[in-house]
């Protein structure tokens, strides 16, 4: 297979390469997201690659406008309307990637909520059974949309580590979704790259978020892009240089990646 093709693409970053006044330039491919991080303005279109992406995808960027209409060309197309988050499995819904998060969509108008998982909320340490968890996620979704009056497909899911790969389990099983946005995800125990935790990632066909830190011991950046590529959606990486699984002090930069993926997401 070619470079170029009409599959679901995957779009890789680099923090450390997006430097004010460097813009990608534009080649041909699939209409998937759109994101905005640090130079980026908007991404319109973006190549698809084969099994073993490259690191950094060249993309289109024009101005942020006011979004694109429908058929008839006097509604905007919908953007998404909340998120849900959940923590990683040695956290609480009080993290504070979470609550940075959530501050920052927040103050742009989405609904947010914060869940914790069944484990946390009885005072245990060790998380639940994936049953219990994937089910946890499912009912804090739905919860979610009743109270934000949010349909389901205008509702992202996501979170840290464990969070955010139980959110994507959940969506692989059916649960409705906008998109996943999932920060750190563990692809593998430390020094285990043989136990890969990515069976459900062919049955994911939403836009999926992917940010981790290079030097991540639960999936390197060659690891997740290659994963990533059984993937049925668009996918999008952003790496953050230097950082490792905690992304420790890069609070603000992970909510300002998030948030500003989320928010020119157009369904």
């Amino acid at each position: 297979m070619g470079l170029w093709s009409d599959k679901p693409c995957v779009l890789t970053i680099r923090a450390s390469l997006l430097e004010p006044g460097r813009h990608p330039t534009r080649r041909a491919g699939r209409s998937a997201t759109n994101l905005q991080v640090g130079c980026l303005t908007k991404i319109g279109r973006f190549a698809s690659v084969g099994p073993r992406p490259p690191n950094i995808v060249q993309v289109m960027v024009s101005d942020a406008g006011p979004g694109p209409k429908d058929a008839q060309g006097d509604r905007a197309l919908p953007r998404v309307g909340g998120l849900l988050l959940a923590p990683g499995a040695g956290a609480s819904r009080d993290h504070s990637a979470l609550v940075a998060i959530d501050d920052a969509l927040t103050g742009a108008g989405l609904a947010v909520e914060r869940m914790d998982f069944p484990y946390r909320q009885a005072g245990r340490r060790w998380p639940d059974s994936e049953s219990v968890l994937v089910s946890s996620v499912v009912a804090a979704a739905r919860a979610l949309c009743a109270t934000a009056e949010v349909p389901a497909e205008r509702v992202a899911l996501g979170g840290r580590s464990m969070g955010g790969r139980m959110c994507s389990i959940a969506v692989a099983r059916g649960l409705r979704a906008a998109c996943l946005v999932l920060v750190s995800y563990p692809l593998h125990p430390p020094a285990r790259p043989d136990k890969l935790r990515v069976g459900h990632f062919a049955s994911l066909e939403v836009p999926c978020l992917f940010v981790s830190g290079t030097r991540d011991r639960f999936g390197s950046p060659a690891e997740l892009e290659a994963a990533t590529a059984a993937i049925a959606g668009p996918v999008t990486h952003v790496f953050i240089d230097g950082a490792d699984h905690s992304l420790s002090r890069r609070d603000d930069q992970v909510a300002s990646i998030v948030a500003e993926w989320l928010l020119a997401l157009q369904l």
